[in-house]
This record gives C-alpha cells, structure tokens and sequence, in this order.
C-alpha cells in the first residue's frame, strides 16, 4: 500500500492551521506585555488572525482544480 503524497492543498491547510496556532500564542503574548504595548500587540494577534481563512481558501481552491468536473466523475 502506498502512502498519499502531499500536495499544495495539504500543505496550504496545513499553514491554515498554524496560522491559527500563531495567532494564539501572539494573543497570550500580548497579555504579557507591558500596557503601553499592549495594543499593537494585540492588533498583530488580530492580523495574524485573519491568514487562516484565506490559507484554507487557497487550499480548497488547489483541491478543486486537482479534480475533475462534476460531469466527469461517476455517479455511485
């Protein structure tokens, strides 16, 4: 049996995921900063936040043109 191969769609959602991880670990950073730097760290937290969906868009957008037309595929 042979393993999957990784492809761009996997490694987009992949960096989805740790965009979302990124994000987190910036959000608790940001509470242990001293008040006066708080909010731009917050706002980097908030930035970095956004990235995931539209990782997980490219990857799904990868995926789709990887297979083929609805017309194409059999119908079971």
């Amino acid at each position: 049996m042979s393993t999957p191969t990784p492809t761009a769609a996997d490694a987009l959602h992949a960096t989805s995921l740790g965009g979302i991880c990124l994000c987190i670990v910036l959000w608790i950073r940001a509470k242990t900063v001293s008040q006066e730097h708080r909010g731009n760290a917050e706002r980097r937290a908030l930035f970095v936040g956004l990235w995931p969906a539209m990782f997980w868009l490219l990857g799904d957008a990868a995926e789709r043109r990887r297979r083929p037309p609805a017309r194409f595929r059999r119908r079971w």
